[in-house]
């Protein structure tokens, strides 16, 4: 299984590992994007069932990766000569088009070519161009492809034509792991601030007309330098998910008026840790939430303002909206179900011939 130590793509790597252990299966875990940092490398050896790969070689979205993708590309070529997996699971698309001596399963979390147009309003330049012919390649290099929403999986198909075998498993996190405590007037955002998708900039513009003050979780730092600044709020930085949780236990709402989220992992830790949630209109945070959140247009302040308002003047407002979101996040995302979801998809791809030529069997332990 391939991840990247950046995004939210680690901690689903991870929780997904967990809920596979039950049913016996070993997880080679090989990273890239950036050497994954104490925390995250203790997080990943504590698991039975991972055996971890570390690699710091530029992702496909990264400038100047094209070099990185092809050492990348042979190095995991190695390590699946060594570990002689049963099934290749890429949560990336650039290493789609190997030659694997083994079924390919492919995730799709989120993608430049949908991210651009919904961040800027416009296609992406043509300096992406191959960008998109290298996902689209690695796309039709799978047996099957995954993405975590239907949102997702039609912008997929939108930007880069059909799928194979395309299915939706929703993602998932652990309940146990993110508990509510007793609450706080406070407002708490999660995610990559650098990143104009997570539109945390909107929470800063709003947070000094609110009674209650804002923290955010995360990371300023940009992957290719420089910082963004974020005034009218208390920054958190970079947080373990130890740390992240006790804030989240801590915390009355939950706001992210994102302008694109795939899925949206923060929001459902925040959900199950009792916060009420306030995010941004988007078709994926509907599809994911339904009725348990309050919704409101990425770049209307004003009605970001209002909601945050209400949510901290009504009490019985906020234990509604709690109440319909952890039941949504316990029925719904939770790691037995992704992980029974996972486990089905594998054995169905593991049954299929090797796609380079029949007389190559699939390699087993």
């Amino acid at each position: 299984m391939t991840a990247d130590t950046i995004g939210g793509v680690w901690e689903y790597a991870l929780e997904l590992a967990r809920a596979l252990e039950c049913y016996g299966c070993e997880v080679v875990l090989a990273t890239g994007g950036a050497l994954p940092s104490p925390a995250q490398a203790a997080s990943a050896e504590s698991l039975p069932n991972i055996s971890l790969y570390t690699s710091a070689y530029r992702l496909e979205w990264m400038a100047d990766a094209w070099d990185d993708l092809k050492q990348a590309g042979q190095w995991l070529l190695e390590v699946a000569a060594y570990t002689r997996p049963d099934l290749i699971h890429l949560n990336d698309y650039a290493h789609g088009a190997l030659p694997w001596r083994a079924p390919v399963l492919m995730v799709g979390h989120s993608c430049v070519l949908s991210w651009w147009e919904t961040v800027h309003g416009c296609p992406a330049p043509v300096a992406w161009t191959r960008y998109r012919k290298t996902v689209r390649a690695g796309l039709q290099g799978a047996n099957r492809v995954v993405a975590p929403s239907q949102t997702m999986l039609s912008a997929l198909e939108h930007y880069y034509g059909p799928l194979p075998a395309p299915r939706v498993i929703p993602n998932a996190r652990a309940a146990g792991d993110y508990r509510p405590g007793p609450k706080q007037g406070v407002i708490l955002a999660a995610g990559r601030v650098w990143d104009e998708a997570k539109n945390i900039q909107a929470l800063a513009r709003v947070a000094p007309s609110l009674a209650w003050p804002v923290m955010v979780a995360g990371d300023a730092h940009k992957p290719g330098g420089g910082t963004t600044a974020l005034p009218n709020v208390k920054t958190l930085g970079p947080l373990t998910q130890a740390r992240l949780s006790k804030w989240y236990a801590r915390a009355s709402i939950y706001a992210l008026p994102a302008h694109y989220e795939p899925f949206g992992l923060s929001a459902l830790e925040a959900a199950l840790a009792g916060c009420a949630l306030v995010l941004g209109d988007i078709p994926s945070s509907r599809e994911v939430w339904g009725d348990a959140a309050i919704y409101v247009a990425p770049d209307d302040h004003d009605a970001l303002k209002a909601a945050l308002r209400m949510l901290i003047a009504d009490h019985d407002l906020r234990s509604r909206l709690v109440a319909r979101a952890r039941r949504r996040a316990i029925t719904l995302y939770t790691p037995m179900r992704m992980g029974a979801a996972y486990h089905a998809t594998y054995s169905e791809l593991i049954c299929v011939p090797d796609r380079l030529s029949a007389s190559l069997p699939v390699a087993q332990r």
